[in-house]
């Protein structure tokens, strides 16, 4: 049996995955690690940590099936995005990575737009400019570690330096060098202008290719360590949110996917670099030269679910929230719930804003709060929906992923809000799925990502289909809910 193998390297764990020609998970290997906080607003990790999690999670997988070994025709990779990796001379980390969670660099942000305008630097890179992102992490480094930024010879995202140690081959994607503020958006290629008016210097960027591209192959020193098979092809790969949507097929214009984790976003597949004018969403780089990718991130999802059921309502389980809150009608009533308890991105990029539930009366019960709560972070998403319609994007589908496409309820609510048949997969793990759709693609047993998602690429029967009368609802109350931050912003 022909398989091929996707490596997600996540932010708490790293998750290898074996599928078959028809998508089906055939194993799977899990190694968890941890965040380093040198300081509260700072966020690295390990890359040597990372590189052995790596090794034991394939092992993992690899001991699930013994004729397994055999049969890997090709890896690929997809990655937490934005990390700055710095490697030496001798391809060794000089420090920690700093990763996308990281909250330091807001002084070294205002300082690269006093040097490139936001305007300029928009209108290139398609994205402002966030903490965590490469270059931000990179000024700070070299402002306050210049013994270390001295040593750079090559600079990477962290899912880079996982495959460098499995091959020996220096370089990145395009989908994760669009994620670390270094990149022209539209020419696909580094934003040479930009760097060098930052001075930062060129050869510190590595080789970028597209993520269904062949990197090198498996090399001896790394098969005695994870007993894959030596000389096995080795993809790109690329950043976790393209892989994601390539394990959801999402590879041409009109497909969308909403997914709710512990944060949410809206993301939609695109033929041509669009971007939001406002900066209010994120472009990047998709999967081939063809593609790229706009999303609306939104930093409330389970986790306002996960902070009702545990410090507010004392419940015992997800499914019992449900139960309560598929009783109450769409529109929960007049009750209303802004989600943003860890601030918000989109559209406001405002981390001061709070949560709020407003309309409550003495009516309402813990089953309105749940279902309010529940639309709360819906309507945040059709905010994202409302700006990619502004934009001129539509969706004739809508694929629900994360924990939140467990729930009926929700994926009904997500259908009503969008006005949209909802989808959902039937592998759990897109993103590893999508990086071994790109090892599939470099194998050359499938000619394109057309013909890798066709085969491998499979939607649950069921969909969940729009009530009219719930989409008026929706409409309705959506107005509302924009006005609760618009009144609040100043108290916040």
């Amino acid at each position: 049996m022909e398989c091929f193998v996707g490596i997600d390297i996540g932010t708490s764990s790293v998750r290898a995955v074996a599928v078959d020609k028809k998508g089906q998970t055939l194993a799977a290997g899990q190694c968890e690690y941890d965040i380093i906080k040198p300081e509260l607003n700072q966020a690295e990790q390990s890359m040597e940590m990372m590189w052995e999690a790596a090794v034991r999670a394939i092992r993992l997988m690899l001991e699930k099936d013994a004729a397994l070994k055999e049969s890997i025709k090709g890896i690929g990779y997809s990655g937490q995005m934005h990390g700055l990796v710095m490697l030496d001379k001798d391809k060794k980390p000089i420090r920690n990575a700093i990763i996308w969670a990281d909250q330091r660099t807001a002084p070294q942000i205002a300082k690269i737009y006093e040097t490139v305008p936001k305007e300029e630097f928009g209108a290139v890179y398609c994205n402002r400019l966030s903490t965590g992102f490469a270059l931000a992490s990179l000024m700070w480094v070299r402002e306050h570690e210049p013994e270390n930024y001295e040593k750079i010879d090559k600079i990477m995202c962290p899912k880079d330096y996982i495959r460098y140690r499995m091959c020996k081959e220096v370089g990145t994607d395009a989908s994760d060098a669009s994620s670390t503020g270094m990149w022209d958006m539209k020419k696909r290629t580094w934003a040479y202008d930009i760097l060098k008016k930052l001075e930062v210097p060129f050869s510190f960027l590595p080789e970028s290719r597209e993520a269904y591209e062949r990197a090198g192959e498996v090399t001896k020193e790394c098969a005695g360590l994870t007993g894959l098979k030596e000389g096995t092809a080795v993809a790109y790969g690329g950043g976790d949110s393209l892989m994601m949507e390539l394990g959801n097929g999402m590879i041409r214009d009109g497909f969308m996917a909403s997914t709710i984790g512990t944060a949410c976003h809206l993301t939609c597949a695109l033929e041509k670099p669009l971007y939001d004018p406002e900066l209010r969403t994120n472009t990047w780089c998709h999967a081939n030269e063809h593609l790229w990718s706009i999303m609306g991130a939104h930093l409330s999802g389970g986790v306002a679910l996960k902070w009702l059921k545990n410090q507010i309502l004392l419940m015992g389980t997800f499914d019992e929230m449900n139960e309560y809150a598929a009783k109450i009608p769409a529109g929960s009533e007049g009750l209303m719930f802004l989600p943003y308890l860890n601030g918000e991105r989109t559209p406001h990029n405002d981390p001061e804003a709070k949560a709020v539930y407003l309309g409550m009366t003495l009516k309402h019960t813990r089953a309105h709060m749940i279902r309010s709560t529940m639309e709360g972070i819906v309507y945040s998403m059709k905010e994202s929906m409302a700006i990619l319609e502004s934009l001129g994007i539509r969706a004739d589908r809508v694929i629900a992923s994360g924990g939140g496409a467990k729930s009926p309820l929700l994926r009904q609510i997500q259908a009503d809000m969008y006005n949209c048949p909802v989808y959902t997969n039937r592998e759990k793990e897109q993103a590893s799925l999508g990086a071994a759709i790109s090892a599939a693609v470099v194998c050359g047993y499938f000619k394109d990502y057309e013909e890798a998602c066709e085969s491998m690429v499979r939607l649950n029967a069921e969909v969940t289909e729009p009530d009219l009368e719930h989409v008026k609802i929706y409409n309705e109350e959506f107005l509302r809910f924009k006005e609760i931050y618009k009144a609040n912003r100043k108290i916040f």
